[in-house]
């Protein structure tokens, strides 16, 4: 449970919630588009409004009642309400009220915590009339609000914070803040789990953070946007992201997909390191291939992680599957491949060792002395071609480890790659990104 107020934004489907997430956050952090059921998980994002930080929880219509995955993103809605310290009930002013909003409303009222009735779509004065309607579900006067636009949602924060318990303790402004360094908690390393849809990847996620955060469906495209959560872990804290299946272009059909995969991408970028889940009874797609090159494009370290392994009972084809990691997926090196469940949890403890490896691997530092020495020998051995020469080499950055390379002329793309081997095998980088970078320094 987060430290700050939760306040959790549910309605039926369709209502504006994401929309008013996206208003009240001030940024795009949750997929919107005009037709329900595209959020389906529970977002949660910080909101600050006042000088007050808070997480605003995002939520998948509820509906009382419909098919398997509809009833699983209304129990994702249901938890949401049940952990919140504020409720914002959202309903659609265009509309009016709905069999499914007076369900709603029902549920509300028994709970004893703070709701906010917050009627959407009221665009103008004029359509402000509307909300008195609202009042008829039992939940207090209503807030006229206009998410797509804006309207009035200060207001509708002002009437947020109101709730909260006071703090004393919080600074008057930012300028007041004074940061001691001994008390800023340890670094989060954000670890992105990535794959084609339906692989399993939000039932891992899920095993992983030992919650059911992400609706897990046999419908591939299940998870629509990036859902994270923090776990604590032996080596620290770790931000695990649950990301939406990725498909290629040619094959996105929708706007909800083509955002889901935008949000994907962003979060290999931000990631340290990737967990690309491969379905051992489908092997490695070209598809996995191309997600392999784009996240080693990303510069952050990669697990391999073979889900369903349990299913695979021939020993021919499970030797099969390993050749086909080694073949097809050789240009992420000695990336570890792990051959897990992610439905029964066989193979998951092996994980978190693999990813404190990936990430020591991933903030190593090797001395400038050190650096030299190598490139040294690398020269003696095998000289650059065309008489080119490293006169000095330094490392220059972390995460991944980036090294500098100070050169009497330009250097070939292959003898970088020489050089590069010599610099992983000696200082035992594993399978973490390398970067070089080359200064022109006419000897």
């Amino acid at each position: 449970m987060s430290p700050l107020p939760i306040v959790a934004i549910v309605g039926r489907p369709n209502v504006g919630k994401s929309t008013l997430v996206n208003r009240l956050v001030g940024r795009r952090v949750t997929i919107v588009e005009e037709r329900p059921g595209v959020t389906r998980d529970r977002k949660e994002v910080e909101c600050n409004w006042l000088g007050r930080d808070f997480i605003v929880v995002d939520t998948g219509g509820w509906m009382p009642k419909g098919d398997e995955l509809d009833n699983k993103v209304s129990a994702q809605s249901e938890r949401a309400i049940n952990e919140a310290d504020v409720i914002c009930f959202v309903v659609d002013g265009a509309v009016g009220i709905t069999e499914d909003d007076a369900r709603v409303a029902q549920m509300l009222r028994g709970l004893g915590r703070p709701v906010l009735l917050a009627v959407n779509k009221i665009d103008d004065s004029r359509h402000e009339v509307n909300i008195w309607d609202f009042v008829s579900l039992g939940l207090g006067d209503p807030h006229p609000v206009s998410a797509l636009h804006g309207r009035s949602t200060g207001d509708l924060l002002d009437a947020m914070v109101a709730f909260f318990p006071a703090d004393p303790d919080a600074p008057v402004s930012g300028a007041d803040v004074v940061v001691n360094p001994e008390d800023v908690g340890p670094r989060v390393f954000s670890v992105a789990i990535v794959g084609r849809p339906n692989v399993g990847k939000s039932t891992l996620f899920n095993r992983l953070i030992g919650d059911d955060r992400s609706v897990v469906h046999d419908l591939p495209g299940t998870t629509r946007d990036t859902i994270d959560t923090i776990v604590d872990t032996p080596t620290g804290p770790v931000r695990f992201i649950d990301t939406a299946g990725m498909r290629r272009k040619s094959k996105i059909d929708d706007g909800t997909e083509f955002y889901s995969m935008v949000r994907a991408l962003q979060a290999v970028d931000g990631a340290d390191v990737a967990l690309l889940v491969i379905d051992a009874t489908v092997g490695v797609s070209a598809q996995d291939q191309r997600l392999a090159e784009r996240v080693d494009a990303a510069g952050c370290p990669v697990v391999v992680l073979l889900n369903k392994w349990e299913t695979i009972a021939d020993a021919e084809e499970r030797a099969k599957i390993s050749s086909d990691i080694e073949r097809k997926l050789h240009f992420i090196g000695d990336s570890p491949v792990l051959k897990i469940s992610a439905l029964t949890g066989k193979g998951v403890h092996k994980l978190l060792p693999a990813l404190a490896e990936s990430i020591v691997d991933y903030q190593k530092r090797v001395p400038t002395r050190k650096v030299n020495d190598v490139i040294m020998r690398a020269q003696s051995a095998t000289p650059a071609p065309h008489g080119g020469r490293i006169m000095y080499a330094t490392q220059g950055a972390t995460d991944p480890p980036t090294f500098t390379l100070f050169a009497n002329k330009d250097i070939s793309p292959a003898y970088l790659r020489y050089l590069e081997r010599m610099l992983r095998e000696e200082f035992k980088f594993g399978s973490t990104p390398i970067k070089m970078r080359v200064r022109r320094r006419d000897a």
